[in-house]
């Protein structure tokens, strides 16, 4: 830890949040200023590097400014007084729950931003490309910064607007389809959870996050726990996404183009198991209590859906789509963190929390790969991958067909990567959840959970075997092997999907302080 001064601190958080706006701004000036290139589109697409690069600076410099000897402490506070007929404050700080949030997403949009640089994708101007990804980056910070209900809101509906444009008019085939039923989906769930969040304001007498969660609950009466619950989960299960409010992700993932989908599955699915762990857990414990069970029994159902409809997609003849299946994966392991959420124990959250970065490491990996892939072989079909090209990648780039199996056994939870220990972590809480929910039902959820792990190494070895072994065929058309800006934009994910693996308690030594003092009922 470096010893910055608090203002210094606030200063840089309020920056990271505010930061990527300004930048989009400035690039949609005529010549973003500062910057040359051969051509405007090569200025811009730097511009968009550099202030995410920037950005990630930042967010190191605020780690390691960090105090780690109080994680549960709230750092880099600020407080301003915005609407004060609402109490509606620009309430702005960070803990060990959302550090690790706030570092994933610079990290990301900076290697998303690299990646576009020397491949953008086909589609408009790079001046409104570069704009929304920008955007979109300062929404998902805010998000996971702000600690008044209705900026959490704000902040929580500005990244819908970007994502739906980068669908639409970057994406590929059924894109304007896809982009129309990930808004009308979201918008709807956002609605509803609107007016559970106004609810506890009201009822409480404030917005503010940390009074609430100090509070925890005693405010509220039960039922307006539970209504309140009902909502806003509502609204957090389709962003998550959780099953049966899933059926949007699928559409987007495969439309979106490569980019799109690093984002949309590397940090916007966590903006919704984040919204579980900051508000409701600590809010409202009494309404969450109610509907932890079916919470759990949702998620269960979800790791199942989502693996056998991969075992599906990936079974020889059944026309799959690799970044369709991908998609239906993430229904899957976004279910264990919904498991560790429903238990209501510091294991099972710090499991969720775990899972949680994991998975953005590793399947923002895959996302890059399947489409490094396309650009390659013009498809990501998986019977035209392992047939009519013949895709036997260990053969014809073993470098790409290395990492698409090294992503893929880190996906399924191989002990020693990072995907392991947030699904371990969440079988362990359902074995031993909270003292006043059903353990029998918990400890069957666990049994059907730990099922799912093995239908998860099922369709992922199958794909393995699909698209990276095999005997090259003469005619095989020559394919480039993984190229200089496509090593510098995946190896820091590999490399950290090995740290967190070796090392996790770089990530608990955070997560686990916060996290049993808002279970225990507020932060500071």
């Amino acid at each position: 830890m470096i010893d910055i001064n608090e203002s210094v601190m606030q200063v840089l958080l309020a920056f990271i949040v505010v930061g990527p706006l300004l930048g989009a701004a400035a690039a949609l000036l005529p010549a973003p200023p500062g910057l040359k290139g051969k051509s405007p589109e090569q200025a811009v697409l730097r511009h968009g590097v550099t202030v995410t690069g920037v950005i990630l600076v930042a967010a190191i410099a605020l780690t390691l400014g960090f105090d780690h000897d109080h994680p549960s402490k709230m750092q880099a506070s600020t407080d301003i007084n915005w609407i004060p007929a609402l109490d509606v404050r620009i309430h702005l700080g960070i803990d060990g729950i959302s550090l690790p949030l706030v570092v994933l997403t610079a990290l990301l949009t900076f290697l998303c931003a690299l990646y576009s640089y020397f491949k953008m994708p086909a589609g408009p101007s790079p001046k409104a490309f570069v704009a929304l990804v920008l955007v979109l980056e300062s929404g998902t910070l805010a998000t996971f910064t702000v600690l008044d209900l209705l900026l959490f809101f704000l902040a929580f509906e500005t990244v819908l607007v970007p994502m739906y444009f980068l669908i639409a008019r970057w994406g590929g085939a059924g894109r304007t389809q896809a982009a129309w039923k990930f808004i009308l989906f979201t918008l709807l769930g956002s609605v509803v959870m609107l007016l559970g969040l106004l609810l506890i304001g009201v009822k409480a007498g404030t917005f503010d996050m940390m009074a609430l969660a100090t509070d925890n609950g005693r405010s509220l009466t039960t039922s307006v726990q539970v209504i309140a619950v009902l909502a806003i989960g509502i609204g957090l299960a389709v962003k998550t996404p959780m099953w049966p409010l899933h059926s949007w992700l699928p559409d987007a993932h495969t439309a979106a183009p490569t980019v799109g989908s690093v984002l949309l599955a590397g940090v916007m699915l966590k903006m919704g198991t984040y919204g579980f762990v900051r508000i409701l857990l600590p809010v409202a414990p009494d309404g969450f209590r109610v509907f932890a069970p079916y919470l759990a029994a949702f998620a269960v159902v979800g790791i199942i859906y989502g693996s056998l409809a991969c075992l599906a997609l990936a079974k020889q003849g059944a026309k799959g789509d690799l970044k369709r299946l991908i998609a239906y994966s993430s229904v899957g392991h976004m279910g264990f963190v919904l498991l560790g959420i429903a238990t209501m124990t510091a294991t099972g959250v710090n499991g969720a929390l775990f899972a949680n970065i994991a998975h953005g490491l590793i399947t923002g990996l895959l996302f890059f790969l399947v489409g490094a892939l396309k650009d390659r072989t013009g498809t990501t079909d998986l019977d035209t991958l392992a047939e009519q090209t013949g895709a036997a990648l260990y053969g014809r780039t073993p470098r790409l067909g290395g990492l698409l199996a090294f992503a893929a056994v880190a996906s399924l939870g191989l002990p020693g990567l990072a995907g392991f220990w947030g699904e371990m972590l969440a079988l362990f809480g359902a074995f031993d959840p909270a003292a006043d929910l059903s353990r029998p039902a918990f400890l069957t959820f666990m049994a059907i959970a730990a099922f799912g792990t093995l239908l998860t190494a099922a369709y992922l070895l199958v794909v393995v075997r699909r698209v990276c072994m095999g005997v090259v065929p003469h005619d095989a058309p020559r394919l480039a092997d993984v190229q200089t800006y496509e090593f510098a934009a995946w190896t820091p994910l590999v490399a950290l999907t090995v740290v967190a693996g070796l090392w996790p308690r770089a990530l608990l030594g955070l997560t686990d302080p916060a996290v049993q003092q808002l279970l225990a009922g507020g932060t500071r």
